[in-house]
């Protein structure tokens, strides 16, 4: 039987680093979908370098957030318009919702993810 997306989310260890790669191969304003154990999760750079990482699914109806429009340190749903934060993954007003998101660390051009059960 599969696990939904959310489980595994609950049920990745804690502390664990997973090492997307360059920062470079993730474009300005755009994004990058890396899979660990079946969980997709979108690596956002913004245009002033900053990184974020969520669940790549959209609270509404779970649209790809990956292959939404990043400005700022937002991204829209390509769904159906939906702004999501990167920093905390919350819908801005006047929607309700809530992404889980990943803390992201860059050390020597290198991108990594730290994948627990706690959202960042």
């Amino acid at each position: 039987m599969s696990q939904s997306l959310e489980n595994i989310v609950e049920n990745l260890s804690p502390r664990h680093w997973y090492t997307v790669g360059p920062l470079t191969d993730i474009p300005r304003l755009g994004s990058r979908v890396v899979h660990h154990h079946g969980l997709p999760i979108a690596i956002f750079r913004t245009a002033s370098d900053t990184v974020f990482a969520v669940l790549d699914q959209c609270p509404h109806k779970k649209g790809p957030l990956s292959q939404g429009i990043v400005h700022g340190e937002s991204v829209s749903c390509p769904l159906h318009g939906w702004i999501i934060q990167l920093d905390t993954g919350e819908a801005m007003a006047p929607d309700h919702g809530c992404t889980h998101t990943f803390k992201t660390r860059v050390e020597e051009g290198i991108v990594s993810v730290e994948l627990s059960g706690a959202a960042a």
